[in-house]
Formats: C-alpha cells, sequence, structure tokens
C-alpha cells in the first residue's frame, strides 16, 4: 500500500508559521479544517510544536519527535528522530487502513519532510506576521496546485486565508509521482 506523506501547515504571506512555540494568528477556520484532514491519520510533530498543542490529537496517532530521551507524554508515541517517526507512522497507518501519515511541524520537521513529501496542504494566511519559524523554501518546479479554496474569515478568525493543496510532480530518484 502506497502511502502519502501529507504537510500541513499554515503560512503567512512572509513565510512565518510561528512566534514563541505559538500560531501567531487565530484562525477557527483552519483549525476545524486541519481536525477533518487528519482524523484517524497519524500525526507527527515536533516537541515544541506538541508541547504549543498541549495534548495528544483525538482520534489520531500522535507521534512526538524528541531527542530528549526522558521526554515523555501520556496517549502520544515518542520517537527519537524523523525516520524512526515516520517508521512509526507507517506501521500506524497500515493498521488502521489510513492512506497518508500527517506531517504538522515545525519549522525542523517541515525541513525534514520535505524531499519525501508527496503532498502539501497549506493554508496561506492572508496576512503578514512577525515571527521566529518559517516553512522551508521549496522548490516550485516539484510541485502542482491541484486545489484552491479563497475563504473569507470566519467570526473566528483573524484574517481570510485560502486552502491550497500541492502535488509532487517529481520525486528526486524516484521518477514522476
Amino acid at each position: 500500500m502506497q502511502l502519502d506523506i501529507i504537510i500541513i501547515a499554515a503560512v503567512a504571506e512572509n513565510g512565518v508559521i510561528g512566534r514563541g512555540n505559538a500560531l501567531p494568528w487565530r484562525l477557527k477556520s483552519d483549525m476545524t479544517h486541519f481536525r477533518a484532514l487528519t482524523m484517524g491519520k497519524p500525526v507527527v510533530l515536533g516537541r515544541k510544536t506538541f508541547a504549543s498543542i498541549g495534548k495528544p490529537l483525538a482520534g489520531r496517532t500522535t507521534i512526538v519527535i524528541s531527542r530528549d530521551e526522558n521526554f515523555g507524554a501520556p496517549g502520544v508515541v515518542v520517537a527519537p528522530n524523523f525516520e524512526s517517526a515516520l517508521a512509526t507512522a507507517r506501521g500506524d497507518a497500515l493498521r488502521r487502513g489510513a492512506g497518508a501519515i500527517i506531517v504538522a511541524g515545525g519549522a525542523d520537521i517541515y525541513v525534514q519532510a520535505l524531499p519525501l513529501a508527496t503532498r502539501l496542504i497549506i493554508t496561506e494566511v492572508h496576512k503578514r506576521v512577525d515571527g521566529d519559524a518559517r516553512f522551508p523554501a521549496f522548490e516550485a518546479e516539484l510541485w502542482r496546485e491541484t486545489a484552491r479554496s479563497e475563504q473569507k474569515s470566519g467570526p473566528q478568525d483573524e484574517a481570510d486565508f485560502a486552502f491550497v493543496t500541492y502535488q509532487r510532480v517529481v520525486n528526486a530518484g524516484h521518477g514522476a509521482a
């Protein structure tokens, strides 16, 4: 069974994804979107991103990457590195019959996942913000935009945004996707 590796991120116009280990905006609509896309799938994230959420993601296997051998949290699987997290996520996805592994940040984890990702699901936040974490640059020629849905801000959203999906066109060393 071929598994998609999907990166999910919300990214400001200037590439910012975080500030002080938190999201630099409030977009309730994006949180709802994130939950719908990730439900029933293994979700891989770094320790700082997990700490910003503060709890395991209900209905999903939460796999937290931490180099700290003493790190542990109830309801999550801890992996010492990205490769180990991916192997754990693959096993979980196969057991669940899920067709995808979700990678949900932060910046360092995105950098490691980008060469392996088959899809990017990006919430383009139509706002420029200050921040200390950025989404990594990716080679546009390797990705094809396959869906875009512009959204007006709802009552609990700080900005307008768009849900954008990119599919990998070429996977280096593996030919066309």
